[in-house]
This record gives structure tokens, C-alpha cells and sequence, in this order.
């Protein structure tokens, strides 16, 4: 069985939103499962349009190139709908393929995974 990574987002500041992806790609790499959580101000990162006006210079990836990198690999990406009414987002702004789930589901992930990191 592979071993399991979640990965906690919830900032859209560049030098918060970029790593998880980083980290994320190379534990695709590794042949890891995936799961990023994203809420808060991080939910910005999967809100249609999002992804784009954050900017990190230097950066191998744009962040929706990182983004389809992540979705090619099998990562499974997660919007806190607990969160949504924080954030003034809604179910139907999320890019596609993203779920919906709220504290327990992020709760029973991290009880699962073998790692998790938060930023």
C-alpha cells in the first residue's frame, strides 16, 4: 500500500501556496497518495480564476500548471465547505475537479495519512 500525504493549504499568499504543490509533485513522484485540503484563504487557490493572479517568481510552475501536474498524478483536492461562507465562495466557483468536504473529512484524512503538512 502507498503511503499517504495530505497537505493542509489555507493561505493564497505565493510563499504559502507554492509549496504545497512542490511537495505535492514530488510525492506523486515517489509514487505517494495525495490529498490536498484547501481552506480558508486558501480556497482561492481552486476558485475558478484563482490560481492565476497568484505569482511567485522563480517559480518552476505557474500554479495552474502545478495544479494540472497534480490532477495528471492522481491528487485529490478537497475545498472546505466549512469554510466557504468565510470566504464568499460557493460550490460552483471551484476549477474542476476539485470536491467539496468539511472538518471531518479533512479529520478522517490526516487520521489516515502517513504525513501531513500545513501552510
Amino acid at each position: 500500500m502507498a503511503a499517504k500525504m495530505l497537505i493542509f493549504c489555507g493561505s493564497d499568499e505565493p510563499q504559502k501556496a507554492f509549496p504545497p504543490f512542490m511537495l505535492g509533485s514530488g510525492a506523486l513522484a515517489t509514487e505517494m497518495e495525495v490529498t490536498m485540503f484547501f481552506t480558508m484563504n486558501g480556497l482561492n487557490i481552486v476558485r475558478k480564476g484563482g490560481a492565476e493572479k497568484i505569482v511567485l517568481s522563480g517559480a518552476p510552475k505557474t500554479l495552474p500548471e502545478f495544479i494540472q501536474t497534480l490532477r495528471e498524478g492522481g491528487a485529490n483536492m478537497i475545498a472546505c465547505s466549512a469554510a466557504f461562507p468565510i470566504a464568499g465562495i460557493e460550490e460552483e466557483d471551484l476549477i474542476e475537479g476539485v470536491e467539496c468536504g468539511g472538518v471531518a473529512t479533512f479529520v478522517i484524512a490526516a487520521e489516515e495519512a502517513d504525513v501531513v503538512l500545513t501552510f
